[in-house]
């Protein structure tokens, strides 16, 4: 199918969607691979297979650069551009793929609307968040409220956060064209703010975080 969304972000960088109904070939061979990355490759398999693939070869098309680096882990799983300045993150939902490239740390998550994230809502959801949600739209709220905890997650990089304990969501409206928001990380001596946006294309809540100086 290719690439069904692409904006240009308020810092420097692109995020992209891309829905794969290409072959694993289609990528392959449009990939240069590099060592580390073939290791990593070599360890997948079917599902998680396509999703490298599919992602790596997004990063590639929104660079729009003719040579591709090289998307490696750092000891924590988190995605880098080896050799670049630039922060990346990456999410997958069904045959969706989303990456994002910031000239600050960033975070991306892409959900298919699914209706029982309700039964999990208490999990990820401070009791003072529950106070702002217009609960006769309550499902949109929990989304939007998922989906940027999981990008302030990857943009914080290092895991053991706990959703409701160490981050905070502002009260915001949500509105389906897209809107941005703030949250904010407080664990320990890591205390950061975060510029949110999200927006939904079609089933599909996309949202992205930009860490604040």
């Amino acid at each position: 199918m290719g690439l069904i969304f692409k904006e240009n972000l308020l810092e420097t960088g692109v995020l992209g969607v891309w829905e794969s109904t290409e072959p694993d070939i289609f990528f392959e061979e449009r990939i240069d691979f590099y060592p580390e990355e073939l290791e990593e490759l070599t360890l997948l398999k079917a599902r998680k297979r396509s999703e490298w693939l599919s992602s790596r070869y997004l990063l590639h098309v929104l660079s729009e650069r003719n040579i591709r680096g090289a998307c490696v882990k750092d000891q924590y799983g988190k995605p880098y551009l080896k050799d670049s300045p630039y922060h990346i993150s990456i999410s997958h939902t069904h045959n969706f793929t989303a990456v994002i490239g910031s000239s600050v740390s960033c975070g991306i998550d892409i959900q298919h609307w699914v209706e029982k994230i309700s039964r999990i809502a208490k999990r990820f959801i401070s009791e003072a968040e529950f106070e702002y949600i217009d609960m006769s739209n309550a499902l949109s709220y929990y989304h939007a409220l998922w989906g940027a905890k999981e990008a302030m997650y990857k943009s914080y990089g290092i895991r053991s956060l706990d959703f409701r304990a160490d981050m905070r969501i502002l009260p915001f409206i949500y509105r389906p064209e897209g809107f941005f928001f703030e949250g904010m990380i407080q664990k320990g001596s890591f205390n950061k703010n975060y510029t949110l946006f999200c927006r939904q294309i079609d089933q599909l809540v996309l949202v992205y975080a930009l860490q604040k100086d």
